[in-house]
């Protein structure tokens, strides 16, 4: 060993040395990084405020939108109420579809990163390989999967059932006007 070298501990895994085939951009771990630097897929990454202020932006933008449609129904527009729930309801649509946007992200990254072999392409969607990890890039994804996206899906589902409910009741509330 050299004077100025550090000492390094044998028994851990040295990820860069094992040869991988996957283009880097296809790796689950660079995928992951590439979700968090998005600014869309982060949200729910970003805590319960950081996936409900978007939100309810979302939900806000399109409320005007969706009151004008309602507003086009003759029996809503003699009761405004009922008018209102309803332009809220609708636009729920939004809010809920960009949930289920990242939930689907999120989840294929969960299953890129709990599998025991990594689907790639190497020069297009023709030529496709598998590649199996080696049990150092199992750990390390799994930690990723369990500690790092499982919330994150965890978050998702969560709000996903909130819209839901808040649907499910301004319906119910709409037909009680």
């Amino acid at each position: 060993m050299a004077g100025n070298e550090p000492a390094r501990d044998r028994s851990a895994p040295n990820l860069r040395s094992t040869v991988c085939p996957v283009p880097r951009e296809q790796r689950p771990l660079e995928q992951y990084k590439e979700l968090q630097a998005s600014w869309f897929f982060v949200w729910p990454h970003n805590g319960d405020r950081g996936l409900a202020t978007p939100l309810i932006r979302a939900w806000l933008i399109v409320l005007p939108l969706t009151m004008l449609v309602a507003s086009g129904s003759v029996p809503l527009r003699h009761n405004l109420p009922q008018l209102v729930v309803a332009g809220a309801v609708a636009g729920l649509v939004v809010p809920m579809l960009l949930l289920v946007r990242q939930w689907l992200g999120w989840t294929t990254l969960q299953r890129r990163l709990m599998a025991t072999s990594v689907e790639y392409e190497e020069s297009g969607w023709y030529d496709g390989q598998v590649w199996e990890k080696p049990v150092e890039w199992r750990q390390q994804d799994l930690l990723v999967a369990t500690h790092e996206v499982k919330p994150v899906l965890w978050r998702l589902q969560q709000a996903m059932a909130i819209i839901a409910a808040l649907m499910l009741v301004g319906a119910s509330l709409c037909q009680a006007l």
